[in-house]
């Protein structure tokens, strides 16, 4: 039989595509299957065997797993470098020029790059030393030292791959990867858009290629040239995947026709969709435009004090000269990114003397690194080839339900018991957690794919060590105190023991560290600008919990107790509603 097995293949959900997959069926290629096969039972074996060992050592309910658990170790990596991280004092100085042009008066920024007796990048680290130069920058003559022109070419961004879109979404609308994902596929598995039958709009969105079909390209250049002009359509362009472990068994995520226009479909979609589809629409076109072109000018200005002391400061802009792609689309940057671009500069010459405004003296200090947001996460695990693409979204997902992470400002945060758990597995499992380890597991199975490596014997290789360890741990490895899996807050119980930040199914809430011996829980104080009847209730529910301190108040606690039993005890009494008539009747039929 299972040789008259076949496989059809098609990446867009359109009766085109489908009819054309069916009049190609493949054999079952066994490579892939076995490499399927081995993905599946090492993430069950690492999965099914790490979690009861947690549940054991730290706490029922949480659970491990060959990639998710790495993810959490790099963020909690990153929140101990935040820690440990001691700021470094500078001083940025910029002097504010002006510069006449005709009948117009420009104004324009340098920056400070070149002091006396120093080499390099100036370094100045103390207050001193800022006013010194600044002294000496109030009083100097400004003399255009040199001038230098550059052309340079932008290309476009390749079409999205699942982890770019994903991090795009992130970045552009504040989308989770679950929730981008969510929208792709209702895109992918089709949309009626006027048609007599639904129509998928993109292509297969779990994919990490950044290829697309012949036919893709011809069209995309086509509509180029139509909507554009044959000057933003230079041929073909082809792109290479950045990803470690990229399999490239997909077409990069794109629309299933360039004539599916946003406006075309917009009527048809949620906002949403809408959003995403454009995106997809416009990258991808995009991708196939001509390169901007870009004038970049740098001006190199002598700052000469009377007393013989010389600086330079840099004055540098940049101008469109050919908008290309970018009449089209122009990418959303992370929040760490600046800005540069089009900062347009006047005409300037050598020899040209300038009046000075104002000089600028600011200190800083330097940051520790920022916390990852859920698309540099993304974007870290697909560099070092963790992970696949229909896994990211899922990883996240997982690791915010355990709890093992909060937001804050769109960050990931470790919280106490994710301190733990990743402790816990990089002392008694430091390979599952280590980041080369885990992308070399993904380079064994892509040689299970091609045929270069038996499938089983990998497993093997891996599970002896690996059960050796989940042993030794079970046998020998200390119950993690429960203290450090909480978070304590500001606030005290009346008692005077603290109160400990707790997540419940109505999410967090305060209760007492010496619970169960104390009851007291409240929900956690309202924010500092809370006012009127919000902290006027917040109040009086604090007084009401801090009566039921067992410490302070043992009569009033014990009755408290009592009563909550007592509800207990008497909702297990009440009797259970009889069936309907409904459900009687069709349990009389089923039993005849």
């Amino acid at each position: 039989k299972a040789k008259n097995l076949k496989r059809v293949v098609f990446h867009e959900i359109t009766s085109a595509a489908v009819e054309e997959a069916f009049s190609q069926p493949r054999d079952i290629d066994m490579e892939l299957v076995n490499a399927q096969q081995a993905r599946r039972v090492l993430d069950r074996i690492v999965g099914y065997k790490l979690s009861p060992v947690l549940w054991s050592k730290v706490k029922r309910g949480l659970s491990a797993g060959r990639v998710q658990s790495v993810a959490l170790r790099v963020i909690v990596d990153r929140e101990r470098e935040i820690e440990a991280f001691k700021p470094v004092e500078f001083w940025v100085i910029t002097v504010d020029l002006e510069t006449e042009s005709g009948s117009r008066k420009f104004t324009f920024n340098a920056n400070l790059t070149a002091v006396p007796d120093q080499k390099g990048k100036p370094v100045v680290d103390n207050e001193s030393t800022a006013m010194a130069i600044k002294t000496d920058l109030e009083v100097a003559t400004y003399t255009v030292s040199k001038v230098t022109r550059k052309e340079a070419k932008q290309r476009p961004r390749p079409p999205f791959t699942t982890s770019t879109l994903q991090q795009q979404a992130a970045r552009s609308f504040r989308y989770s990867a679950q929730r981008t994902m969510r929208i792709a596929q209702d895109l992918y598995e089709g949309m009626e858009i006027g048609s007599a039958e639904p129509v998928g709009l993109i292509t297969y969105m779990r994919t990490d290629s950044v290829n697309l079909a012949q036919n893709a390209l011809e069209e995309a250049m086509s509509f180029i040239k139509s909507a554009y002009g044959d000057e933003y359509s230079t041929g073909p362009k082809k792109y290479k995947t950045r990803s470690k472990s990229a399999q490239e068994a997909h077409e990069a995520v794109r629309p299933t026709s360039a004539s599916n226009t946003p406006e075309k479909v917009a009527p048809y979609l949620s906002s949403e969709q809408l959003r995403l589809y454009t995106m997809i629409w416009k990258r991808t076109i995009a991708s196939q435009m001509a390169d901007a072109i870009v004038d970049n000018t740098g001006v190199d200005i002598t700052a000469a004090a009377p007393n013989g002391n010389e600086y330079t400061v840099r004055a540098t802009g940049s101008v469109i000269k050919f908008d290309g792609y970018r009449k089209l689309y122009i990418e959303t940057k992370d929040e760490d990114a600046e800005d540069d671009e089009n900062r347009q500069l006047p005409s300037m010459n050598e020899g040209d003397v300038h009046k000075k405004q104002t000089v600028n003296a600011d200190q800083k200090f330097t940051q520790p690194p920022p916390r990852y947001t859920e698309a540099n996460l993304i974007r870290f695990l697909e560099e070092q080839g963790i992970g696949r693409p229909s896994t990211y979204a899922s990883i996240v997902g997982t690791i915010e339900r355990r709890q093992y992470v909060d937001r804050e400002k769109s960050r990931f945060k470790p919280t106490p018991m994710g301190l733990a758990v990743s402790d816990f597995l990089s002392e008694h499992f430091p390979n599952i957690m280590d980041t080369g380890f885990t992308s070399g597991m993904e380079s064994k199975l892509d040689a299970v794919a091609e045929g270069e490596q038996d499938w089983i014997e990998m497993l093997r290789e891996f599970f002896g060590p690996f059960e050796k360890a989940v042993t030794d741990t079970t046998e020998n490895a200390e119950r993690i105190d429960r203290a450090k899996l909480v978070q304590v807050s500001d606030e005290k119980c009346e008692g005077g023991d603290d109160l400990v930040i707790r997540t419940g199914r109505f999410g967090k809430f305060l209760s007492c560290g010496k619970f169960p011996e104390c009851r007291v829980s409240i929900s956690t104080r309202p924010g500092e600008r809370a006012t009127g009847e919000v902290k006027e209730n917040w109040e009086i529910a604090w007084k009401t919990a801090m009566e039921k301190c067992s410490i302070v108040h043992p009569e009033a606690a014990a009755a408290a107790a009592a009563e909550a039993e007592e509800k207990r005890t008497s909702k297990r009494k009440t009797p259970k509603k009889k069936a309907s008539a409904k459900k009687t009747g069709t349990k009389a039929k089923a039993k005849a």
